[in-house]
């Protein structure tokens, strides 16, 4: 048994089961204690998440490293199956860092920052709830990325469900209730399509191991069984993805969700759904794989067009940034749907760069909402760059990002994915895939011209005045509906008070996630180094 991966999903539910216990303290004393002790242990879990990184040789990354393999439920053959290689550690490293910078945000951005008076902490505070939940999340994302037994990674998988769920529901905006709702029952029913689709394939293999299943490259099983099989769990992990057009939570998912939520659900939960395909539909069903693999290249492609027209079409930016992440995933569903080694190491790459560049939009946006009151485009004003220089610079940085600019983290996937359908695996029908290499170069140039109208209309040209309405919402006594009080005063007003540049904790967030959008943009051998190995051994070579 190896100590690392039991280390990694234990320090999070250790710090979680501690909050159980009962202790005196005051208010204010107590917040700061918690968000404490969510910064330590989420700090301790980044720092493990590293010790795989420096035991992974690279160009040497395709077999399982740190592996713990436990008896869990002999009767049944379930064992406590867990491991890393080139395709989980990158995602491991991500939720961790991501977490970790969750609770930085949290933890000093509640003392000083400008959303102390009046944006209010949702759901009247409660920190240590709000702590318990975001281990429990970070428990469940670290183990579904572990996860090598078939009926565990489903386990993990919901694990990150009901913490989610309460994420927005208790902490997200006025429509909390509606938006968590539509979250937990579009992921519950992909679920259980998925888990029917694990069960089919243990029925027909008789092992819930992933690595003997993928070494067996689908024996076994009949080309019309992995063809079944592979639309059961596909559909399972397209909802979590999400891929049109099972998308329809997310927009409001995002929009509804605390700051810290959106950035979660967009730079780890999202990456479930996708890592799903690495890791079981491609590897364990190739027939299948490669029998549905246009049907998917097509939902991927109608997904990019899709998500760059409804961004156009968008008034707020956090649900435009939503959208957006529709029409990323579509980039990274196409370079799986190429089964080729530079598709798949695309799409896999694609998620890291997604993951660091959405986290980073989300968590400016949720800046600019509490300095401003609202992510409404046409109440912004304008003329951000003037008022609020360095938070307007990091806006436009990240949304260059996001639209795959050379040099940065988003080029890299998208390019890839669009060079890998220019030359599908073989089989696969080439005249189909250079119309979906078109429609995706399409979707490149819709979704450049989103970002810029949208900087054009909030960072450029000049501020104009409007109402500063932020609305404060407190939650009913004994369940009761929520009251809402509105605050209207005049932006100069507000500005006068709390309106000020970007703060020190919120660089402290930031700057990590920039730093790895710069490193990976100008040297992406340093993620494909680690994703390529392991690509080749069920995809082949090129």
């Amino acid at each position: 048994m190896n100590w690392v991966l039991i280390a990694l999903l234990g320090v999070p539910l250790t710090g979680a089961a501690v909050l159980l216990m009962p202790f005196r303290m005051g208010a204010a004393a107590a917040g700061r204690l918690l968000r404490a002790h969510g910064l330590a242990v989420s700090g301790v879990t980044f720092g493990l998440s590293l010790v795989p990184v420096a035991g992974f040789g690279y160009g040497d990354t395709a077999g399982m490293r740190f592996s713990t393999d436990l008896a869990w439920v002999p009767g049944l053959d379930i064992r406590f199956h867990l491991g890393v290689d080139g395709i989980s550690l990158p995602l491991v490293v991500l939720t961790t860092l991501l977490t970790f910078l969750c609770f930085v945000y949290l933890c000093w951005g509640r003392a000083d920052g400008p959303g102390q008076l009046l944006c209010p902490e949702p759901g009247g505070g409660r920190p240590r709830a709000l702590v318990f939940t975001l281990l429990i999340l970070e428990t469940g994302m670290i183990g579904t990325f572990l996860a090598l037994d078939l009926l565990l990674f489903f386990l993990f998988f919901e694990v990150v469900l009901i913490p989610m769920y309460f994420v927005i529901a208790v902490w997200g905006g006025r429509a909390r209730r509606a938006a968590a709702i539509k979250f937990i029952l579009y992921t519950l029913l992909g679920s259980v399509v998925l888990l029917l689709g694990l069960l089919f394939i243990w029925a027909q293999t008789g092992t819930l191991d992933m690595v003997t299943l993928a070494r067996s490259h689908g024996a076994g099983m009949a080309g019309p069984v992995q063809i079944a099989a592979f639309v059961a769990v596909g559909v399972g992990l397209a909802v979590k993805t999400p891929m049109w057009p099972l998308h329809t939570w997310l927009p409001a998912a995002h929009t509804e969700a605390p700051t810290v939520g959106s950035v979660l659900l967009a730079g780890v939960l999202l990456k479930m759904g996708t890592y799903g395909f690495a890791r079981i539909a491609i590897p364990i069903l190739p027939e299948g794989a490669a029998a549905v693999a246009p049907w998917l290249g097509t939902f991927a492609v109608i997904g990019i067009v899709y998500g760059s027209l409804a961004c156009l079409a968008q008034r707020d930016l956090k649900r435009m940034i939503a959208y957006s992440s529709i029409g990323h995933m579509g980039f990274v569903l196409l370079g799986f749907a190429t089964l080729t080694p530079v598709g798949v190491n695309a799409a896999l790459f694609g998620n890291i760069a997604h993951g660091l560049i959405t986290a980073l939009l989300f968590f400016v946006v949720g800046a600019i909402k509490e300095r401003y009151g609202t992510s409404g485009i046409p109440a912004l004003g304008g003329g951000m760059l003037s008022r609020l220089p360095h938070l307007g610079s990091l806006l436009t940085f990240a949304c260059v990002a996001s639209l795959g600019l050379p040099g940065l983290a988003g080029f890299w996937g998208e390019m890839l994915a669009l060079l890998g359908a220019f030359d599908p695996a073989p089989g696969l029908p080439r005249p189909l895939y250079l119309t979906f290499m078109a429609v995706g170069g399409l979707g490149t140039v819709l979704t450049a011209a989103y970002f810029l109208v949208m900087l054009s209309r909030v960072t450029h040209g000049r501020h104009t005045e409007t109402v500063y309405a932020p609305v404060l919402t407190m939650a009913g006594e004994g369940g009761g509906e929520d009251r809402t009080t509105v605050v209207a005063r005049s932006r100069s007003e507000h500005m006068r008070e709390r309106m000020r540049d970007v703060a020190g904790y919120e660089l402290a967030a930031w700057v990590p996630l920039i730093g790895l959008i710069l490193l990976f943009g100008l040297w992406p051998k340093a993620l494909l180094s680690l994703t390529g190995p392991v690509v080749q051994t069920f995809v082949g070579a090129p």
